[in-house]
């Protein structure tokens, strides 16, 4: 299913994130320390369908000419519909007008599904940072009935 704006979706740039928001944004990190400081230096957007928040994401500049998307989720009871590539396609087409030359994203080596649509959406796996969650968290994470332990890291250039 391809989605588009006429659908009564639209993404627009958050300054302050609700409740609701930051729920969405612990999918995809348990931390809420991590996440306060990615939405210190990051710039946040919300997806929005009839005016419900489907899903957000968190883009940090990481270095001159890349930017990386630290944070990306979808509501549990949207995923599968899109919204997860439809974020991922505005944040390409964001880097692009903001002239960066490369956009990055990681994830978990338990994060199946992820790992999937990054690479449906033009992501190639550059790189593995082995034991990432086991050092920078305190509990352990596990999807899929497997334990995440190494990030996963995918970039494409623009």
């Amino acid at each position: 299913m391809e989605l588009n704006n006429g659908d009564g979706i639209n993404i627009e740039k958050s300054t302050s994130i609700n409740m609701e928001e930051m729920e969405l944004l612990l999918l995809a990190d348990p931390s809420t320390e991590v996440v306060n400081g990615y939405l210190k230096k990051g710039d946040c957007f919300v997806l929005k369908k009839d005016a419900f928040t489907v899903g957000i994401m968190i883009l940090i500049p990481t270095r001159t000419e890349t930017i990386e998307i630290i944070n990306i989720a979808v509501s549990e009871k949207e995923q599968g519909k899109g919204y997860g590539k439809y974020l991922l396609r505005f944040a390409i087409d964001y880097a692009k007008k903001e002239k960066y030359k490369t956009i990055e994203i990681g994830t978990g080596n338990s994060s199946l599904m992820q790992l999937g649509l990054y690479q449906k959406c033009g992501f190639r796996i550059t790189s593995v940072d082995k034991d990432f969650f086991l050092r920078n968290y305190n509990e352990e994470i596990y999807e899929n009935g497997i334990q995440c332990m190494d990030m996963i890291r995918l970039t494409q250039n623009l």
